[in-house]
């Protein structure tokens, strides 16, 4: 029987390269994204069918997933949509804040809790976040990005008790860098004079960590073997950049990992 996944922020890179890799794979896709009609290459291919959704909007939240189950059973939940937030805290606005909260953290756990009832009846089914090294690892200048991922880690593990009761599985899918666009549209910045020169170096390790960046098809992958592989297991880092920085805060402990990412910037 042809499965079914059920895909937010599918418009651009590793959401549209998921909905890509699972059509090619064989399995009905619903990708949604906040404009579909602007959309031009997905809703040329077959399976797939595109819905409107912006993660904030919990009355759209509801219609949406009630559609999606309308067509067909969902046995896949992916959530996909997020952005990130870059800056100080003291030079963010509250309205920044709210709104990184509200589509990385809340916009997931609200989709997810829409789909709960669905995959509680059919006794099956798996919930995919995209969260980020930055879930598990802490970096300058991301404090509420990392709060937000962080909590996405968190959050799943609590949840993955009272799932696993019903036999619904809920993972997270953690990469490094990915070539994409993130540092244009998928990213909210503010600077801060007092903080120049810490901005200064974290660009400059960016540029350097986008050097290594994984493809989203790369990471796309992950998602299809997070979704396929059956193992009782909630995260998998993705990509050489993260796993090699997973590795090395393991070996080194949490706060001397910290410490050297001290040097590393304030030097």
């Amino acid at each position: 029987m042809q499965k079914t996944i059920f895909i937010t922020g599918a418009s651009a890179g590793l959401g549209k390269a998921t909905a890509i890799l699972f059509q090619q794979q064989g399995w009905n896709v619903i990708a949604t994204m906040r404009n579909p009609g602007a959309e031009t290459e997905l809703n040329q291919l077959p399976n797939v069918t595109l819905l409107p959704l912006d993660v904030t909007d919990t009355a759209q939240i509801k219609t949406t997933v009630a559609e999606a189950i309308r067509l067909q059973p969902v046995d896949v939940v992916f959530n996909n949509a997020g952005y990130g937030l870059m800056g100080a805290l003291e030079s963010l606005t509250d309205e920044q804040i709210l709104r990184e909260v509200n589509t990385n953290l809340l916009g997931v756990i609200r989709v997810t809790q829409a789909f709960i009832p669905h995959f509680r009846e059919r006794q099956a089914g798996t919930f995919i976040s995209t969260t980020s090294i930055g879930g598990i690892i802490g970096f300058p200048l991301h404090s509420i990005y990392h709060a937000t991922k962080f909590g996405i880690e968190g959050w799943s593990e609590g949840m993955s008790f009272e799932l696993g009761m019903h036999n619904i599985r809920i993972k997270t899918v953690a990469p490094g860098g990915i070539s994409t666009d993130f540092a244009g549209r998928s990213l909210d910045s503010a600077l801060h004079p007092a903080y120049a020169h810490l901005e200064e170096k974290l660009f400059a390790m960016v540029d350097a960590m986008m050097q290594a960046a994984s493809t989203p098809q790369q990471i796309a992958e992950v998602v299809y073997e997070a979704a396929t592989d059956g193992k009782d297991q909630i995260r998998y880092v993705a990509g050489h950049d993260a796993q090699a920085m997973y590795a090395r805060r393991n070996e080194l402990g949490n706060e001397e990992f910290r410490k050297e990412i001290t040097k590393q910037i304030l030097s």
